[in-house]
Protein backbone atom coordinates (compact mmCIF):
# COMPACT_ATOMS: atom_id res chain seq x y z
CA UNK A 1 0.00 0.00 0.00
CA UNK A 2 2.90 2.26 0.87
CA UNK A 3 4.59 1.84 -2.42
CA UNK A 4 1.39 2.77 -4.18
CA UNK A 5 1.97 6.51 -2.64
CA UNK A 6 5.30 6.04 -3.80
CA UNK A 7 5.50 5.10 -7.26
CA UNK A 8 2.23 7.08 -8.26
CA UNK A 9 4.19 10.49 -8.27
CA UNK A 10 6.81 9.21 -10.08
CA UNK A 11 4.72 7.40 -12.91
CA UNK A 12 2.51 10.86 -13.03
CA UNK A 13 6.19 12.52 -13.59
CA UNK A 14 7.66 9.94 -16.46
CA UNK A 15 4.24 10.22 -18.43
CA UNK A 16 4.18 13.94 -18.63
CA UNK A 17 7.72 13.83 -19.98
CA UNK A 18 6.68 11.46 -22.29
CA UNK A 19 3.41 12.03 -23.61
CA UNK A 20 0.80 14.87 -23.58
CA UNK A 21 -2.26 13.56 -22.02
CA UNK A 22 -5.35 15.38 -21.50
CA UNK A 23 -8.37 14.83 -19.49
CA UNK A 24 -12.16 15.65 -20.67
CA UNK A 25 -15.61 15.15 -18.41
CA UNK A 26 -13.80 15.19 -15.01
CA UNK A 27 -17.07 16.85 -14.13
CA UNK A 28 -18.52 13.32 -14.63
CA UNK A 29 -15.69 11.78 -12.57
CA UNK A 30 -16.78 13.73 -9.62
CA UNK A 31 -20.13 13.69 -10.08
CA UNK A 32 -19.40 9.74 -8.36
CA UNK A 33 -16.46 9.87 -7.16
CA UNK A 34 -17.81 10.40 -3.29
CA UNK A 35 -17.99 7.22 -1.53
CA UNK A 36 -20.02 5.13 -3.53
CA UNK A 37 -19.65 1.68 -5.49
CA UNK A 38 -18.30 2.92 -8.60
CA UNK A 39 -17.13 0.78 -11.39
CA UNK A 40 -15.31 2.36 -14.62
CA UNK A 41 -15.23 1.12 -17.74
CA UNK A 42 -13.10 1.75 -20.24
CA UNK A 43 -11.74 0.75 -23.88
CA UNK A 44 -8.19 -1.14 -23.99
CA UNK A 45 -5.38 -0.16 -26.29
CA UNK A 46 -2.20 -0.72 -24.70
CA UNK A 47 -1.04 -2.47 -21.86
CA UNK A 48 -0.40 1.03 -19.92
CA UNK A 49 -4.06 2.09 -20.38
CA UNK A 50 -4.83 1.48 -16.68
CA UNK A 51 -1.77 3.45 -15.60
CA UNK A 52 -2.77 6.57 -17.93
CA UNK A 53 -6.36 6.29 -16.56
CA UNK A 54 -5.09 6.30 -12.71
CA UNK A 55 -2.52 9.05 -12.90
CA UNK A 56 -5.28 11.02 -15.02
CA UNK A 57 -7.72 11.41 -12.11
CA UNK A 58 -5.31 12.23 -9.45
CA UNK A 59 -7.34 12.45 -6.73
CA UNK A 60 -5.07 10.14 -4.94
CA UNK A 61 -7.75 7.56 -3.64
CA UNK A 62 -6.55 4.34 -5.12
CA UNK A 63 -8.78 1.89 -7.62
CA UNK A 64 -8.23 -1.60 -7.95
CA UNK A 65 -8.10 -2.56 -11.66
CA UNK A 66 -8.95 -6.22 -13.16
CA UNK A 67 -6.13 -7.33 -15.35
CA UNK A 68 -5.34 -10.20 -17.40
CA UNK A 69 -3.23 -12.72 -15.32
CA UNK A 70 -1.00 -13.10 -17.93
CA UNK A 71 0.63 -9.06 -17.32
CA UNK A 72 1.85 -10.78 -14.19
CA UNK A 73 3.96 -13.36 -15.68
CA UNK A 74 6.95 -11.49 -15.77
CA UNK A 75 7.83 -10.37 -12.43
CA UNK A 76 9.07 -7.13 -12.65
CA UNK A 77 5.45 -6.03 -14.47
CA UNK A 78 3.74 -7.91 -12.28
CA UNK A 79 5.39 -6.72 -8.88
CA UNK A 80 4.87 -2.35 -11.08
CA UNK A 81 0.74 -3.92 -11.84
CA UNK A 82 0.09 -4.64 -7.94
CA UNK A 83 1.47 -1.61 -6.76
CA UNK A 84 -0.79 0.48 -8.67
CA UNK A 85 -3.77 -1.60 -7.64
CA UNK A 86 -4.16 -4.55 -10.12
CA UNK A 87 -5.71 -7.93 -9.48
CA UNK A 88 -4.98 -10.91 -11.71
CA UNK A 89 -7.79 -12.57 -13.40
CA UNK A 90 -7.91 -15.93 -15.11
CA UNK A 91 -10.20 -15.27 -18.08
CA UNK A 92 -10.31 -18.61 -19.33
CA UNK A 93 -11.34 -20.27 -16.00
CA UNK A 94 -13.96 -18.74 -14.24
CA UNK A 95 -11.93 -16.94 -11.40
CA UNK A 96 -14.99 -16.48 -9.14
CA UNK A 97 -12.56 -16.11 -6.15
CA UNK A 98 -11.10 -12.61 -7.80
CA UNK A 99 -14.54 -11.53 -8.74
CA UNK A 100 -15.87 -11.92 -5.29
CA UNK A 101 -12.54 -9.67 -4.12
CA UNK A 102 -13.33 -7.37 -6.81
CA UNK A 103 -16.73 -7.09 -6.18
CA UNK A 104 -16.44 -6.53 -2.41
CA UNK A 105 -13.87 -3.72 -3.00
CA UNK A 106 -16.21 -2.21 -4.69
CA UNK A 107 -19.03 -2.44 -2.31
CA UNK A 108 -16.57 -0.64 0.35
CA UNK A 109 -16.55 2.07 -2.26
CA UNK A 110 -13.60 1.53 -4.01
CA UNK A 111 -13.17 2.16 -7.52
CA UNK A 112 -12.79 -0.90 -9.85
CA UNK A 113 -11.46 -0.34 -13.47
CA UNK A 114 -12.50 -2.95 -15.76
CA UNK A 115 -11.69 -3.58 -19.33
CA UNK A 116 -14.67 -4.78 -20.59
CA UNK A 117 -13.53 -6.06 -24.09
CA UNK A 118 -11.22 -8.05 -22.22
CA UNK A 119 -8.24 -8.04 -24.50
CA UNK A 120 -6.46 -4.80 -26.02
CA UNK A 121 -7.38 -4.01 -29.79
CA UNK A 122 -5.40 -3.64 -32.30
CA UNK A 123 -6.52 -0.46 -34.57
CA UNK A 124 -8.61 1.45 -31.94
CA UNK A 125 -11.89 0.20 -32.46
CA UNK A 126 -14.24 -0.88 -29.48
CA UNK A 127 -14.37 -4.64 -29.65
CA UNK A 128 -16.74 -7.11 -28.09
CA UNK A 129 -17.80 -6.40 -24.72
CA UNK A 130 -18.18 -9.03 -22.30
CA UNK A 131 -20.24 -9.51 -19.15
CA UNK A 132 -17.89 -8.98 -16.26
CA UNK A 133 -18.23 -5.43 -16.00
CA UNK A 134 -22.02 -5.45 -15.32
CA UNK A 135 -21.77 -8.63 -13.39
CA UNK A 136 -19.49 -6.85 -10.59
CA UNK A 137 -21.79 -3.57 -11.14
CA UNK A 138 -24.84 -5.35 -10.49
CA UNK A 139 -23.47 -7.25 -7.58
CA UNK A 140 -21.91 -4.60 -5.79
CA UNK A 141 -24.76 -2.04 -5.93
CA UNK A 142 -22.54 0.31 -8.48
CA UNK A 143 -22.51 3.16 -10.79
CA UNK A 144 -20.32 2.59 -14.11
CA UNK A 145 -18.77 5.31 -15.84
CA UNK A 146 -18.08 5.25 -19.13
CA UNK A 147 -14.31 6.38 -20.18
CA UNK A 148 -12.71 6.24 -23.56
CA UNK A 149 -8.85 6.54 -24.15
CA UNK A 150 -8.25 8.07 -27.51
CA UNK A 151 -4.38 8.17 -28.74
CA UNK A 152 -3.70 11.09 -31.34
CA UNK A 153 -1.68 8.44 -33.94
CA UNK A 154 -2.42 7.60 -37.54
CA UNK A 155 -3.55 3.75 -36.15
CA UNK A 156 -4.94 4.80 -33.10
CA UNK A 157 -2.47 3.11 -31.33
CA UNK A 158 0.13 4.03 -28.20
CA UNK A 159 3.49 5.68 -29.34
CA UNK A 160 6.01 7.97 -27.77
CA UNK A 161 5.64 11.27 -27.27
CA UNK A 162 2.04 11.04 -28.72
CA UNK A 163 -1.18 12.79 -27.32
CA UNK A 164 -3.71 11.15 -25.19
CA UNK A 165 -7.01 12.13 -24.36
CA UNK A 166 -8.79 10.40 -21.78
CA UNK A 167 -12.90 10.93 -21.94
CA UNK A 168 -15.12 10.14 -18.91
CA UNK A 169 -18.84 10.33 -20.12
CA UNK A 170 -22.04 10.75 -17.70
CA UNK A 171 -22.51 7.51 -15.44
CA UNK A 172 -25.74 4.70 -15.94
CA UNK A 173 -27.45 4.51 -12.57
CA UNK A 174 -26.70 1.53 -10.19
CA UNK A 175 -30.51 1.38 -10.61
CA UNK A 176 -30.08 0.20 -14.13
CA UNK A 177 -27.64 -2.33 -14.24
CA UNK A 178 -29.80 -4.69 -11.68
CA UNK A 179 -31.53 -7.66 -13.45
CA UNK A 180 -34.96 -8.11 -12.00
CA UNK A 181 -35.81 -11.15 -13.52
CA UNK A 182 -33.81 -13.93 -13.79
CA UNK A 183 -35.64 -15.28 -16.65
CA UNK A 184 -34.72 -12.54 -19.24
CA UNK A 185 -31.01 -11.96 -17.91
CA UNK A 186 -29.32 -12.85 -21.42
CA UNK A 187 -31.52 -9.99 -23.20
CA UNK A 188 -30.98 -7.23 -19.99
CA UNK A 189 -27.13 -8.26 -20.48
CA UNK A 190 -27.85 -7.61 -24.09
CA UNK A 191 -29.52 -3.94 -23.34
CA UNK A 192 -26.76 -3.11 -21.14
CA UNK A 193 -23.69 -3.83 -23.47
CA UNK A 194 -25.44 -1.70 -25.97
CA UNK A 195 -26.31 0.95 -23.62
CA UNK A 196 -22.61 1.11 -22.47
CA UNK A 197 -21.08 0.49 -26.53
CA UNK A 198 -23.02 3.58 -27.82
CA UNK A 199 -21.78 5.49 -24.68
CA UNK A 200 -18.35 4.49 -25.63
CA UNK A 201 -18.60 5.52 -29.00
CA UNK A 202 -20.50 8.45 -28.83
CA UNK A 203 -17.49 9.34 -26.37
CA UNK A 204 -15.05 8.71 -29.40
CA UNK A 205 -17.49 10.39 -31.83
CA UNK A 206 -17.11 13.88 -29.99
CA UNK A 207 -14.09 13.79 -28.84
CA UNK A 208 -11.46 11.76 -31.21
CA UNK A 209 -8.59 13.88 -32.43
CA UNK A 210 -9.13 15.48 -36.11
CA UNK A 211 -5.91 12.72 -38.06
CA UNK A 212 -9.22 10.23 -37.14
CA UNK A 213 -12.21 12.04 -37.87
CA UNK A 214 -10.91 13.66 -41.21
CA UNK A 215 -10.71 9.48 -42.43
CA UNK A 216 -13.39 7.83 -40.80
CA UNK A 217 -15.66 11.20 -42.19
CA UNK A 218 -17.03 11.07 -45.85
CA UNK A 219 -15.92 12.76 -48.64
CA UNK A 220 -16.35 16.79 -47.76
CA UNK A 221 -18.10 15.97 -44.81
CA UNK A 222 -16.75 16.99 -41.08
CA UNK A 223 -18.08 15.38 -37.92
CA UNK A 224 -20.64 18.16 -36.35
CA UNK A 225 -19.41 20.43 -33.85
CA UNK A 226 -22.34 21.10 -31.97
CA UNK A 227 -21.83 17.26 -30.83
CA UNK A 228 -18.10 17.45 -30.13
CA UNK A 229 -17.07 18.12 -25.95
CA UNK A 230 -14.80 21.18 -25.45
CA UNK A 231 -11.49 19.06 -25.32
CA UNK A 232 -9.09 20.82 -22.79
CA UNK A 233 -6.74 23.97 -24.26
CA UNK A 234 -3.66 23.46 -25.38
CA UNK A 235 -1.32 23.22 -21.64
CA UNK A 236 -3.93 22.07 -19.48
CA UNK A 237 -3.29 18.84 -18.24
CA UNK A 238 -5.25 16.03 -16.10
CA UNK A 239 -3.43 17.75 -12.77
CA UNK A 240 -5.29 20.77 -13.86
CA UNK A 241 -8.90 19.25 -14.69
CA UNK A 242 -8.40 17.44 -11.68
CA UNK A 243 -7.87 20.46 -9.29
Amino acid sequence: MLLYWIILPIVWVLARLLWRIEVVGMEHYKAVRDGRALVIVCNHIANLDPVFIAIAVTDWRRMTILAKEELFKNPLIGWFLRCMGAVAIDRGKGDTTTLEQVTGDCRKGRAVLIFPEGTRTKNGKLGNLKSGAFVIAGAAGADMLPCRIIYNTRDGRLRLFCRIRIVFGPAIPAGELQITDATHKVAALRHMKKRLRESLEALLAANDFPIHTAELAPAGEQPPAAQRQPAPESGNTAQNEGA
